[in-house]
């Protein structure tokens, strides 16, 4: 009996695997285009994998929007900011950083979306999603050589700040509490005290 239930255990677990496709970013955005997936799936496309996203709870969307209108402020004309929008990192993956910090461009992103070169800074806002944002995203914005990247960790009220990118993700780690000013490594000038971020 218990052999049986452990071969039927193993038999979904090997079709579970070979169920498994991965994607490349034009097959993502054809299944966008013709509406297999929409807007509201709330999904990115992370290694060829196409991933549900967190939902959205108040202190996330308040941090969100309170770090969009500090970075706005902050930075003015110089570089353009940019939420829950998509980054094309590499043919697999084209995920939706929280806040992006981009170079300016003639065309505003309106051709193409952006990609590791256009980005300055990109942020990841968690609340029940730091181990994955941690893990996962983080060194996968690294890999593709983005100069920094943050994790602002809700839950346990840290901010890092990941610097020098590399092949195996970023090989440097700021961590920033409350009282502190978190400075930016790739945009001079940009200063913000903690508890203007997570107050």
């Amino acid at each position: 009996m218990a052999i049986a239930n452990f071969r039927l255990i193993r038999e979904r677990a090997m079709s579970t695997e070979r169920a498994r496709r991965h994607f490349n970013v034009t097959q993502y955005r054809r299944m966008i285009e013709t509406g297999i997936l929409k807007e509201e799936d709330r999904v990115e496309l992370i290694e060829g994998e196409i991933v549900e996203t967190s939902p959205i709870g108040s202190q996330h969307a308040s941090c969100v929007d309170s770090l969009n209108t500090l970075l706005v402020m902050k930075l003015g004309q110089t570089a353009r900011v940019r939420v829950e929008n998509p980054i094309h990192l590499n043919d697999f993956s084209e995920p939706q950083p929280d806040i992006a910090v981009l170079k300016l461009r003639a065309d505003r992103y309106r051709d193409q979306h952006p990609g590791p070169q256009d980005a300055l800074l990109v942020i990841e806002v968690a609340d029940t999603s730091a181990q994955y944002d941690r893990n996962v995203k983080i060194p996968l914005y690294g890999r593709a050589g983005i100069v920094e990247a943050r994790l602002v960790d809700l839950q346990n009220e840290i901010i890092e700040v990941h610097t020098q990118p590399g092949s195996r993700g970023y090989h440097r780690c700021d961590k920033f509490v409350s009282g502190q000013a978190v400075k930016s490594a790739s945009v001079p000038g940009l200063e913000i005290p903690f508890d203007e971020i997570i107050g």
